[in-house]
């Protein structure tokens, strides 16, 4: 059988228990065999860069999923040293997974919406199949008319027809209301918020003094 790979990009500043628990569901309802975090090294869409430094949110990244065999950080687009396309991953990713292998890219609802302008974004398709992570509420009609386009023709339900990029599968299982820019706030005030992060992570921020 191939390799069924799925790729979860973010900022991961910091990474938090909602992130593990969409990598795990993202990893178990598609089947995968293993899951990509790869946290951004320059986000372009951003207009303030991450708080923690690159090697920073990396090794928080590697110390959350310690132990969690199916989760592995990948730091390619921090050794990129420039701002981040998904599109540039993806083409890496192929290239080393070959042309058979089953790749996912995870996005949001939000993200989805966006899809039209991001650089060579219909590229996207041919590289990966794309994993959609809906918030309650979601309703597609309001998507913009060249994602609605793409959502209609390419949505698969079920995976009697398993290919190797190409299609759009929404997740059943909604994140958890858990916000990074919350987090780094509450962090800043000095509010307790190690349950909502692993205790390594947590511990690590701690002795780098990150976020005060």
């Amino acid at each position: 059988m191939s390799l069924r790979l799925g790729l979860f990009g973010g900022t991961f500043d910091p990474i938090h228990r909602a992130h593990l628990r969409m990598a795990r569901a993202f990893c178990d309802e598609l089947a995968l065999d293993e899951v990509r975090l790869i946290p951004a090294g320059q986000p372009y869409h951003r207009a303030a860069g991450p708080v923690a430094s690159p090697a920073q949110r990396l090794e928080m990244t590697r110390l959350a999923i310690a132990g969690e065999a199916r989760l592995v950080a990948d730091d390619r687009e921090i050794r990129r040293g420039k701002p981040a396309y998904t599109v540039d991953t993806l083409r890496e990713v192929r290239a080393e997974i070959g042309d058979a292998a089953e790749l996912w890219f995870l996005i949001g609802g939000d993200s989805l919406a966006a899809l039209p302008g991001w650089r060579d974004w219909q590229e996207l398709f041919s590289l990966a199949n794309l994993a959609v992570a809906l918030r309650p509420g979601f309703d597609w009609h309001q998507l913009p008319a060249a994602a609605r386009q793409e959502w209609q023709a390419r949505q698969v339900a079920d995976f009697s027809n398993r290919t190797a990029s190409g299609t759009i599968r929404p997740l059943a299982l909604p994140p958890l209301d858990l916000s990074a820019t919350l987090l780094r706030e509450q962090l800043r005030r000095g509010i307790a918020v190690d349950q909502e992060l692993t205790p390594a992570v947590a511990d690590y921020i701690r002795r780098h003094g990150l976020y005060r």
